[in-house]
């Protein structure tokens, strides 16, 4: 059932030569034609090579014996949840012989699914179960079956989240598992996700189940060369993951995303190899006009009411600064998250990706200098350290989780200040060098880049508190908040760090800035993250004060921190002096506002909209 799954092994490049040197017939996929048709030389087979032999000490193949080892697990499962939806239905009065054909089925997605899984990853699994089966039994029932099985370990529901899920340890392999019903009277094993008929009447919560298996599928369906764009795809999420810029919870791309801008690479060049692949995928994405949307296809024309990605109809679509569009139905912004300080500091890595698979396409160098991680710690002078405790494993676990979700919204607050250029935020959370007795700590570190390098004091009390307040509000809302469960955040300077981070670690970095050539962070397309908002007189905010009464703010916060520890204390002024990080200095561009689209008061015509879709649909 799973074997489609098993990624390119090192055999597979010559059978790619050999079918590659043959004319290609290949069908035109994506919204435009191809940039080149040019099949593959001698030397992008021997560059592909490379590259494969490069990755594998990342481990992010699979042995075979491993492989078989998730796919007895998903055997497993599939076999539990035919058991478990056979047993309910009895139960409801169904007779034995028909509650057997009723059937049910686990399918997969994500990176498994794309057979781009790495060593140790998780597997992303969808229970689809007939119409007399309830979310409610998935819960309860279902759940009450996994705890007994000996090989399922750390098993806990999220029933209340977005997209509901199980999550569990199944004989060592981390398995995130999401229920969708749909409204059928049985569910076959050859049914087929794809079609668009079975949204008719489900609820949003299934839909959205539904959509992680029917977005990969369709990825699948939309690239001319699977294995191509296996080989190429693992090397691109590898680079991402040690550039600092994998994590789509704190504003960068995620792995659908990051898969998407690969299959739009495969389709505009259908006959290219793994090396190049890459090669133009920094090409491409180094010089695209952002926000201009990625589409692998024409949005489909489905009308089943479930509320899709169209700038033509919600206002809100207008401002996505980074839009990349899921290719099923019902269409969605995969990159919601992105701000301007996280799509700057991709487009740059962009740029710099650019640069090195150059020099590698010539022989300059080779492909280990492209998963080389840049120097973060080196590259800033000032720093929020964010900080989140609480007082047992447990508790950490769900409490960084929730803190992790929300750091976005502090670099939006921190963007909106007239004063920040930049907000940089590594998506590696580190550990305190010398931990409390009963005290488990968490931290995360945002580099910042100020507009100017006069003597001025940053508040920044205003934009941190409004973040651990609304952080507070929501673990009180989903009753999460536990005695001991805090949150902090401190401003330090680059020569202080050794406070936080071990000296190897340092040391390391400042080695990467020795050998790594790091540019200027520069803004993209004339974009200034100081008027985020659209309007520059909205960015004036409590927190924007002079310097005379900066220092007297802060003095009265340091008067004030000893009245009541409930509040945390978050007062913090940023002294922008001779020593720290402009935006001069960044090469960043302070003096254009982005312009952002006007909105009309006044409803679509039907002729306008027809416009909107020739120019909010094109990819070139």
């Amino acid at each position: 059932m799973w074997t489609s799954q098993i990624q390119a092994q090192p055999q597979l490049l010559q059978q790619q030569q050999q079918s590659q040197q043959q004319p290609s017939n290949l069908r035109t996929l994506g919204m435009t034609s191809a940039i080149s048709l040019a099949g593959p030389k001698q030397i992008d087979y021997h560059r592909t090579s490379e590259l494969q032999e490069v990755l594998k000490p990342y481990n992010v193949f699979e042995t075979d014996e491993e492989l078989n080892h998730r796919m007895e697990i998903l055997s497993k499962l599939n076999s539990l949840v035919k058991e478990w939806i056979c047993e309910v239905s009895i139960k409801r009065n169904m007779p034995p012989n028909v509650a057997e054909q009723v059937g049910g089925k686990i399918y997969t997605f994500g990176s498994y699914r794309l057979g781009v899984h790495h060593k140790g990853a998780d597997i992303d699994a969808l229970c689809v179960a007939p119409r007399h089966i309830d979310r409610s039994d998935y819960f309860t029932s279902f759940f009450e079956l996994l705890k007994q099985q000996k090989e399922v370990t750390d098993l806990r529901a999220v029933e209340e989240a977005f997209v509901p899920v199980i999550k569990m340890n199944f004989d060592g392999i981390e398995i995130d598992m999401l229920f969708a019903r749909l409204a059928l009277k049985e569910i076959p094993d050859t049914m087929d996700l794809r079609d668009d008929c079975l949204l008719k009447n489900l609820d949003q919560k299934c839909v959205r189940s539904l959509n992680g298996c029917r977005v990969t599928d369709e990825i699948l369906r939309l690239v001319p060369n699977i294995e191509n764009f296996r080989l190429a795809l693992r090397a691109i999420k590898l680079w991402a993951k040690k550039h600092g810029i994998y994590s789509n919870a704190l504003g960068y791309l995620g792995g659908v995303s990051w898969a998407m801008l690969v299959a739009r690479t495969c389709q505009l060049y259908p006959n290219a190899v793994a090396a190049t692949l890459v090669h133009k995928f920094f090409l491409v994405f180094s010089q695209w006009k952002w926000p201009q949307p990625i589409l692998l296809k024409q949005p489909d024309n489905v009308n089943l009411g479930f509320p899709v990605w169209d700038p033509r109809v919600n206002i809100s679509d207008r401002y996505h600064l980074m839009p990349i569009i899921t290719p099923a139905y019902p269409q969605q912004n995969s990159t919601f998250n992105v701000s301007i300080s996280t799509r700057t500091i991709m487009q740059e890595e962009f740029k710099q990706g650019l640069a090195v698979t150059d020099e590698i396409m010539v022989g300059k160098a080779t492909w280990d200098r492209l998963f080389e991680p840049p120097n973060f710690f080196g590259k800033y002078k000032h720093f929020i350290v964010l900080l989140a405790s609480s007082s047992s494993a447990e508790d950490q676990l769900e409490w960084v989780g929730l803190v992790e979700s929300k750091v976005r919204h502090l670099i939006l607050n921190l963007e909106r200040n007239q004063h920040i250029t930049l907000a940089h935020v590594n998506p590696e959370c580190f550990s305190q060098l010398e931990p409390e007795p009963d005290k488990f700590c968490t931290m995360w570190f945002i580099g910042l880049v100020f507009a100017k390098t006069e003597n001025l004091n940053v508040d920044l009390t205003y934009d941190i508190q409004s973040f651990t307040d609304s952080v507070h509000r929501q673990a009180v809302q989903i009753k999460m908040l536990k005695d001991g469960m805090k949150i902090e955040a401190r401003h330090v300077k680059r020569k202080q760090l050794h406070t936080y981070l071990s000296p190897s670690l340092l040391k390391k970095d400042k080695k990467n800035n020795a050998t790594s050539n790091n540019t200027p962070l520069h803004p993209l397309n004339g974009d200034s993250p100081s008027a985020v908002d659209g309007n520059p007189g909205s960015r004036k905010r409590p927190s924007d004060t002079p310097t005379e009464n900066s220092r007297k703010k802060i003095k009265t916060g340091e008067e004030n921190s000893n009245q009541g520890d409930d509040s945390p204390r978050n007062s913090i002024v940023v002294h922008c002096g001779d020593d720290s990080n402009s935006a001069e200095e960044q090469g960043l561009n302070v003096g254009e506002e982005r312009s952002l689209p006007p909105v009309s008061s006044c409803p679509i015509t039907a002729k306008e909209a027809s416009g909107l879709l020739h120019e909010g649909f094109v990819c070139t």
